[in-house]
């Protein structure tokens, strides 16, 4: 690996994409000695992978599981966040986060594709932290993923800003509950099997155990293993279809059970995933950029 300034912010360029077990490892070990804040420093390196190529049998159990048609040239809008997720693990996981890995909340993820990117092509692959702002639970931090052409000084296709969610005592006044819209017209109803969690985690590498197995998910305070929340955007992604350009965002709301039975709503440009009595777990929306 080689360091680069770029601007102020150091651009850490590397030769291959982390291994996850080790990373997830020292996230866990170091987050009962994170102590998050909106004020906190945090990491402002961005770390760069040039010249990567995606292995196409890990990409065909990744459509498999997500539902998207296997054998397109073109990569599922979803999929680049999956490329990138081991560059933000390593952010994460730095001692210098103040976010403790352990309990950290996907809350949302707001996509831009530009143009399909071809399954074979080549790209560069550049993660950040983009900031950390107050929630009225916590610590919210934005994590940015971008990928360009992997030619040289190639544009930028594809980039998304997830933001996590660290809760603890904050002093912000309760906030009023956000009136829910009506449930948007049924589609289709998907029944989860117990195992959807182990094969997005082996399919995308994100094995944390919340999403692996009910004893694991218990330890974490949760009855059953949940849904990877980008397993469920990918889902639903996969029967909506994506014009492009597009810009796509998505919010999670609550974790879906697994096994468990949902609902797949959409109208117009939004979607949304229900479980039982109406409660929403995901709501999104796409839109096609000029």
């Amino acid at each position: 690996m080689r360091a680069e300034p770029a601007g102020g912010v150091m651009s850490l360029v590397l030769t291959g994409s982390p291994s996850l077990p080790p990373l997830l490892a020292r996230g866990a070990l170091l987050s009962p000695f994170k102590r998050p804040s909106p004020d906190a420093e945090f990491p402002r390196t961005r770390l760069v992978l040039p010249g990567l190529r995606v292995d196409l049998a890990r990409l065909a159990a990744y459509e498999r599981v997500c539902g998207f048609a296997t054998g397109d040239d073109a990569l599922p809008l979803t999929y680049p966040h999956v490329l990138g997720f081991p560059l933000a693990m390593r952010l994460m996981s730095d001692r210098c986060f103040p976010l403790p890995l352990l309990g950290l909340v996907h809350t949302s993820v707001d996509i831009t594709r530009r143009r399909s990117l071809p399954a074979t092509g080549t790209y560069e692959l550049a993660v950040y932290v983009g900031g950390l702002e107050p929630h009225r639970r916590g610590t919210e931090a934005s994590v940015i993923t971008e990928v360009r052409d992997g030619r040289e000084g190639g544009d930028v296709v594809w980039e998304s800003r997830s933001t996590y969610l660290a809760r603890h005592r904050t002093h912000a006044e309760p906030s009023a509950e956000r009136a829910e819209r009506a449930p948007l017209p049924v589609l289709a109803e998907w029944r989860l099997a117990g195992d959807v969690g182990r094969r997005y985690g082996a399919a995308s590498g994100d094995r944390n155990p919340i999403h692996l197995h009910p004893l694991t998910a218990r330890l974490f305070g949760f009855p059953r293993a949940i849904a990877h929340g980008m397993w469920t955007v990918a889902r639903c992604l996969a029967a909506h279809g994506a014009p492009d350009p597009v810009r796509v965002r998505a919010e999670f709301r609550a974790p879906v059970l697994l096994p468990g039975t949902v609902t797949y709503g959409a109208e117009g440009g939004r979607f949304e995933l229900r479980g039982s009595g109406d409660r929403l777990h995901v709501s999104g929306r796409v839109d096609p950029l000029p």
